[in-house]
C-alpha cells in the first residue's frame, strides 16, 4: 500500500485560493481508528468560515479541510470490533478537519454503516447537516407530534434536512425559502413557505412551538416574535444567533445552540428515517476534490439548495 495520497492542503487562511491540490502523507490508524477510503466529502458552511480565519475553532495551519465523509473501511486498530474492511460507513469523524481526502482516519465511536439506500454521495451530504439538524430538533428541542416548526433556510444542507425530521415526527413545518426553492420543499414534505425576499416570516409565522435559525444575526432575535409562550428558538449559527438566553426568556421562551457533535447512534437513527423512505439527501452538485476552490465559491454565495459534495479521484 502507498503511504501517500491526495487531499486538499491548507497553509493560510484567505480566500479559496488558499485551497492546494497536493500529495501528502498518509494517516495511519490507530487502535481504536479506522482508516477510510473516502468516496465522498461535503462542503458545509463551516469549512469555508474555518478556512478565511473567521471561525472560532482551534485549528492549526497547515491542515486539510473537511467535516464528514462516506467511504469504505480499509484497514481498522486493533481494538475495534464495529467494523470490517469492506464495510461501507458515513460520519463526521473528529477532528472537525481532515476528509478533503483520498484516506482518512476516522474515531470507530463517531462512524456508522452507510444506509443501502443511499449512495456514497448522498451519504457524506447527510453525515454533519443531519446530526445538526437531529441534535437541535430531537436532541434539545424535543420536538412532539403536532407542534408548529419554523425553520429559516428551509431549503439549505441542515434546512432540508430538519424540514424532513420535523415531518418525521408528525410536525406542521413552515420553512423560510426563495420561491425557486419552494417545489423542492413542498416534495420534502414543508406545510407552508415563505419567501423572505417578498414578505417577512414574522408577520406570516405566529404560534409557532419552535424555531430552527440555520441563518443567526437579527433572524435570531426576530425569530422571537413567531413563538408561541413557551417556545423554543434553537440556532445552528453559534457565533452569530443575534440573540441571548436573556432576551428569549423575556419574551417567555427558551432559547439555545446547537454545536453538533460526532455520535454513531444519532447516525444510525438518521439511517432508520432513511430505510423508512422519511428522509431523503438532495446533492445539489458533485465535483471532483481537486476543484474544492470551486465548491467554495459555490457554498459561499448562500444560494446553494442541499449539499455541494466532493469526490476523490483514485
Amino acid at each position: 500500500m502507498s503511504t501517500s495520497m491526495y487531499a486538499i492542503k491548507q497553509r493560510a487562511f484567505g480566500g479559496p485560493e488558499v485551497l492546494e491540490y497536493a500529495e501528502v502523507d498518509r494517516p495511519i490508524p490507530g487502535p481504536d481508528d479506522v482508516l477510510v477510503r473516502v468516496r465522498a466529502a461535503s462542503v458545509n458552511p463551516a469549512d469555508w468560515k474555518i478556512r478565511t480565519g473567521v471561525a472560532a475553532l482551534p485549528v492549526d495551519l497547515p491542515f486539510i479541510p473537511g467535516f464528514d465523509l462516506a467511504g469504505v473501511v480499509e484497514q481498522i486498530g486493533d481494538r475495534v470490533d464495529r467494523f470490517r474492511p469492506g464495510d461501507e460507513v458515513f460520519g463526521m469523524p473528529t477532528p472537525f478537519t481532515g476528509t478533503y481526502a483520498q484516506y482518512v482516519r476516522a474515531p470507530a465511536a463517531d462512524l456508522a454503516i452507510k444506509p443501502a439506500n443511499l449512495d456514497h454521495n448522498q451519504a457524506a451530504a447527510l453525515s454533519s447537516v443531519g446530526l445538526t439538524a437531529w441534535q437541535a430538533l430531537v436532541g434539545i428541542a424535543r420536538i412532539q407530534p403536532g407542534q408548529r416548526i419554523l425553520i429559516h433556510a428551509a431549503a439549505g444542507g441542515v434546512g432540508h434536512i430538519a424540514v424532513q425530521i420535523a415531518k418525521a415526527f408528525g410536525a406542521h413545518v413552515i420553512g423560510t425559502a426563495r420561491t425557486a426553492n419552494h417545489g423542492l420543499l413542498r416534495d420534502l414534505g414543508a406545510d407552508a413557505l415563505v419567501d423572505y425576499t417578498l414578505d417577512d416570516f414574522v408577520t406570516v409565522a405566529s404560534d409557532v412551538d419552535i424555531v430552527l435559525d440555520n441563518i443567526g444575526h437579527t433572524y435570531g432575535a426576530r425569530s422571537l416574535a413567531t413563538l408561541a409562550p413557551g417556545g423554543h428558538l434553537v440556532s445552528t449559527i453559534w457565533d452569530h444567533p443575534g440573540v441571548t438566553a436573556e432576551d428569549a426568556a423575556q419574551t417567555g421562551v427558551r432559547f439555545d445552540t446547537v454545536k453538533v457533535a460526532p455520535s454513531a447512534p444519532d447516525l444510525e437513527e438518521l439511517g432508520k428515517l432513511v430505510e423508512r423512505g422519511l428522509i431523503r439527501v438532495h446533492v445539489a452538485d458533485v465535483l471532483p476534490l481537486r476543484d474544492a476552490a470551486e465548491g467554495h465559491r459555490m457554498s459561499e454565495t448562500g444560494r446553494v439548495s442541499g449539499k455541494i459534495v466532493l469526490v476523490p479521484q483514485a
